[in-house]
């Protein structure tokens, strides 16, 4: 189910809110929520829940083990759930793409395998992660394993960050799945982030996908304008439909009393890519960080160990978000500028002015963004044949269609809701209309959002695929 849906914001979110409001205790709450979030999750695919249910349960079951366990037992219980965690993320999400890879061996063999053709369960990165996050929390002893099924599944499944994050750790909500404080201050401020959220989904990165799907999708040989304009396109749209979701889902837990983490800060005003990763989707950020970084060696090694460590970590990201050869080499792109930076790069980017360390920085990433979202290398090599101008200067037929006014509203709009709380000076308003101000601006993104939904003029979030 989409958040920017017309079943979801009209069926699933009224009736939720109303069971839930009508459960008296918190434990009441969550079972009500625990429910909820499974119908949501198996809305598409019903029989994908069995696999999130299989994974809640044999994570709750060996953390309880991982927990009174001690010595070389409790390292093999460690790897045994670890293994068993990476292996069905393995098998779901990457056996098509190895099945694909040995093919290309065999040929000289006139040999083939039959590709499996398993379909990938929504969010089976981001929920393995939650649960990969849990047991090994419980083995390095920052918690007890929690008795209670319920409370372990909810924090697993929890629908708001269920599909595409952030990625909450246990200890963050730990507090928060027993006691938590419902107020009307508390809703009114998690709706006000949501409208947020679903206006930068559905105002801004929807209005602009049309355009970023015809240059990557549908145009061979993109030319100068095309290729810069379906990528900026891109650009703009990557970053609200994503933050879009994270924000709804930040604004829904603080509606339900849970305090979620922040998964964006102002990324494409980063100076460094070392700063860009920080502001970016900040919570698998500090995912990798703390559970790969980190136990590799970090930084405390040699600086070429350092250098390695950046490196590997981010060729698993891209590996992480997906499949295919693109989202390896656009990890490893990542990884390169970063370890770059840590080797002399950023001593060098500190002399230089602020605006030249940005369009750096922004460079770097829409270069990336072409391997993050062309069909396949060669698609990719010719949009960045067009950035540089290789393929002719003038718009097709194709993209100019896709060229609509609404296109530079949309950017405009993006623009503003980005920078202008820090780069425009705003008038100081009177407490009582600056909160009518901000009622009716809320409310008229909201009308606007809902007509958009109602009329069905909505797409997926780019990282369901993930």
């Amino acid at each position: 189910m989409v958040f920017s849906s017309v079943p979801f914001l009209f069926y699933f979110l009224p009736l939720f809110f109303a069971a839930y409001a009508l459960t008296p205790s918190i434990r009441g709450k969550n079972f009500t929520t625990l429910v909820f979030s499974l119908l949501f999750y198996a809305w598409g695919e019903p029989w994908f829940v069995l696999i999130l249910l299989l994974s809640i349960a044999g994570n709750w079951s060996a953390a309880l083990l991982i927990d009174r366990a001690a010595g070389a037992a409790r390292r093999a219980l460690l790897a045994g759930a670890i293994t068993v965690n990476l292996g069905v993320l393995a098998v779901f999400k990457y056996a098509g793409f190895a099945v694909a890879n040995l093919d290309v061996l065999l040929t000289p063999l006139h040999l083939a395998l039959p590709p499996p053709n398993i379909p990938l369960p929504l969010g089976i990165s981001f929920f393995t992660f939650h649960c990969l996050s849990y047991v090994i929390d419980v083995y390095r002893r920052r918690f007890r394993a929690n008795r209670d099924p319920v409370e372990v599944a909810l924090y697993i499944a929890l629908f708001p960050q269920l599909i595409a994050g952030p990625i909450v750790r246990y200890n963050t909500i730990a507090r928060q799945l027993r006691v938590r404080r419902h107020t009307l201050a508390r809703a009114s401020a998690g709706a006000r982030i949501f409208v947020i959220g679903l206006a930068q989904k559905v105002l801004i990165a929807d209005q602009v996908a049309p355009l970023a799907d015809t240059v990557f999708d549908h145009v061979a040989r993109p030319s100068f304008a095309e290729a810069w304009s379906g990528l900026l396109a891109y650009t703009v749209q990557i970053y609200f439909d994503f933050a879009g979701y994270s924000t709804m889902a930040v604004g829904l837990g603080l509606c339900l009393g849970f305090t979620l983490p922040r998964n964006f800060r102002m990324p494409y005003t980063a100076l460094s890519i070392t700063a860009f990763w920080r502001r970016w989707h900040m919570s698998l950020s500090a995912w990798l960080r703390d559970y790969l970084y980190i136990p590799l060696g970090g930084s405390r090694g040699a600086p070429w160990q350092t250098w390695r460590n950046l490196f590997t970590v981010f060729l698993l990201c891209g590996m992480w978000h997906g499949a295919s050869w693109d989202f390896l080499l656009w990890g490893g792109w990542h990884g390169l500028f970063l370890a770059v930076e840590r080797a002399g790069l950023s001593r060098f980017l500190a002399r230089l002015p602020a605006v030249l360390r940005w369009v750096y920085t922004l460079a770097v990433v829409m270069g990336g963004w072409v391997l993050f979202r062309a069909r396949d290398l060669a698609a990719a090599g010719q949009v960045w044949r067009g950035l540089l101008g290789g393929n002719g200067a003038r718009f097709g037929f194709a993209v100019h269609q896709a060229l609509e006014p609404v296109l530079v509203l949309a950017l405009a709009a993006g623009c503003v809701l980005a920078v202008a709380p820090r780069w425009v000076p705003l008038p100081r308003l009177p407490r009582p209309l600056f909160a009518v101000a901000d009622t009716v601006w809320t409310l008229a993104m909201l009308v606007l959002a809902m007509l958009w939904v109602a009329a069905g003029s909505y797409s997926p979030f780019l990282y369901f695929r993930f």
